[in-house]
């Protein structure tokens, strides 16, 4: 099922060369996609965005994986070692603002691009992964990788990657800073009370914020009209649904991504046509 579009900015399109084990069509013209993934905690969001972006580079395109969610989930999902640290401290630098307080930026000549090429985890597919880093320490501190983080948010619109975004759970970040790269929202909503009452919660702040589009997508569904139900108890367009797979499953418990293990199996074809119907919307005039 597709969504009804909102007109589309004019960000320039890119011609991607299809590297090896890639499929598509060499030097055929794309354009650069710019997906987020929200949803409540345990929704699927990490798995879905995972999976949707090792779909996305198979395909042809140069696709960057953004994980900034403190809980861990995104690199499991697209089967690259799971490490809790963000950017290395040789990438950010301190300095003094005009108040004299001390402030965090990227080291001197570096820049978004640069600092995904240099120190991006290279995943599957030729999906590249960067993650804010978890919080650590006494009082949850990543406020050095934080400031670096941003901005390399900053710069890469417009720098010719696919960017699939993994954002923090619930419904206080999504339409602040974090997405700010996204053209497409993706709310990933299971068909429970808790998880619809999460998508309502987000399509409202969506609609405060002036967001791009927003959709949902029904996850985890056993029933034929549990994603009509997930599409009305949040109030926004249903994009697709995911059934419900036990494979998820197996592949949590063996620590690997669910394409590694069931490559064609129900949530990865499902996946698949998600992909699809994103790139209709976002490629429409």
């Amino acid at each position: 099922m597709l969504l009804t579009s909102r007109s589309l900015d004019s960000s320039p399109r890119y011609v991607f060369p299809v590297t090896s084990g890639q499929t598509g069509l060499p030097g055929r013209i794309v354009r650069a996609m710019r997906v987020a993934f929200v949803g409540k905690g345990g929704a699927g969001k990490s798995s879905l965005a995972g999976s949707f972006a090792r779909i996305l580079a198979s395909q042809g395109e140069r696709v960057l994986a953004l994980d900034s969610d403190p809980m861990p989930g995104m690199a499991f999902s697209l089967g690259v070692p799971q490490t809790d640290a963000g950017l290395p401290d040789e990438a950010v630098e301190d300095y003094e603002d005009d108040q004299g307080r001390r402030r965090w930026r990227l080291r001197t000549g570096m820049t978004g691009p640069t600092t995904v090429e240099q120190y991006a985890v290279r995943g599957p597919q030729g999906v590249r992964f960067l993650q804010l880093g978890k919080a650590h320490g006494p009082r949850w501190d990543n406020t050095r990788q934080h400031a670096g983080f941003q901005r390399v948010l900053d710069d890469l619109p417009g720098a010719g990657w696919s960017i699939v975004g993994d954002l923090p759970g619930g419904t206080r970040q999504p339409f602040l800073t974090w997405g700010r790269y996204a053209r497409t929202f993706v709310v990933v909503v299971e068909p429970t009370p808790a998880s619809m009452l999460t998508g309502r919660r987000l399509a409202r702040l969506a609609a405060g914020a002036d967001a791009p589009r927003v959709v949902v997508v029904a996850n985890k569904v056993r029933d034929p009209g549990d994603a009509e139900r997930v599409s009305q108890g949040t109030g926004l367009p249903l994009l697709g649904a995911v059934p419900f797979d036990p494979a998820l499953g197996d592949a949590d418990r063996a620590g690997r991504a669910l394409l590694d293990l069931h490559p064609d199996g129900p949530t990865a074809q499902a996946v698949r046509s998600l992909v699809a119907a994103t790139r209709s919307q976002e490629e429409s005039p």
